[in-house]
């Protein structure tokens, strides 16, 4: 890293990101580097990193290259790996137009949960199909200190935890992992969403996603909340044949999901970009000393 590296950062209802553009793909973002660009402390700080790279340069993306030109390679704040980020697809767009790499409309986006279809609208929000849920049968128990709830078992291309709570203060700091029984269950670590009432079809949520802590949204997983409490509340669209569609409000925000019949779940909120420049390299490289 010889040369100083452009980055952005935005964020999605408060669930920020480093966004470092690399079309072809020749910029080493190795785990330690994410996480020191992510330390809110020592770095530019942020839930996560969007690497924007062109599909037909990277390696896990060639094979979508012909259904979507960019390839949203995300990372957590600690530098893992993870497959989907939902608010990090709309600032993804957002980025994409910005760049001039996207206009107001349709736009395809290449993920490791697969090629999500997104929709920019002229006011600046921003339409993400999420895919189809997927509901495993296991029984899962989630604790913090001394209280314990059922969760719901819900992936989203991730996994995801449920747990309907009495007041959202029962999380607890949420700065480690909440504990989850069995642990075979999630084998991956899981991202674990506490969740209260506020109305009919409109809910509140916590979360803690699995690699960042406690984040002030989460995309997947306000979707899987939604769904959730769709099921709790006796509404399956496959079955009613009538869209489901919950207000979701996370710490930083709202989001709106709808679940259609066909179970593509889309989610839709704003994205922003707050600020661009450049990585000094003679910093990083001493940060991963």
């Amino acid at each position: 890293m010889s040369q100083r590296i452009a980055f952005l950062k935005g964020h999605g209802t408060e669930n920020d990101f480093v966004i470092v553009p690399d079309p072809e793909n020749v910029i080493d973002l190795p785990p330690a580097a994410v996480a020191a660009l992510c330390d809110r402390r020592a770095g530019i700080g942020g839930d996560g990193l969007l690497h924007v790279v062109r599909s037909a340069a990277h390696p896990e993306a060639r094979a979508m290259a012909d259904r979507a030109e960019w390839f949203m390679d995300y990372r957590n704040a600690d530098g893992s790996i993870a497959e989907m980020c939902g608010n990090g697809v709309r600032v993804f767009a957002h980025y994409l137009q910005r760049a001039g790499h996207a206009t107001a409309g349709d736009l395809a986006v290449a993920t490791r949960g697969g090629v999500k279809t997104v929709y920019i609208a002229g006011n600046g929000d921003i339409t993400v199909g999420m895919g189809k849920v997927l509901l495993p049968e296991a029984e899962v128990t989630v604790s913090v200190g001394e209280r314990s709830w059922p969760a719901r078992n819900v992936n989203m291309g991730n996994p995801h935890a449920v747990a309907f709570v009495d007041d959202l203060a029962h999380a607890g700091n949420l700065f480690t992992p909440p504990p989850f029984s069995p642990a075979s269950v999630y084998p991956d670590g899981v991202n674990i969403e506490f969740v209260v009432e506020r109305s009919p079809r409109h809910v509140a949520m916590r979360v803690h996603e699995r690699g960042s802590g406690e984040t002030r949204s989460c995309g997947t997983g306000a979707c899987a909340v939604a769904v959730a409490t769709a099921r709790r509340d006796g509404a399956d669209p496959a079955l009613t044949g009538v869209p489901a569609t919950y207000t979701v409000d996370v710490p930083g925000g709202t989001l709106v999901i709808t679940e259609h019949p066909d179970g593509e779940i889309e989610m839709t909120g704003p994205a922003v970009i707050v600020a661009e420049g450049e990585i000094d390299a003679e910093w990083l490289a001493t940060a991963l000393r």
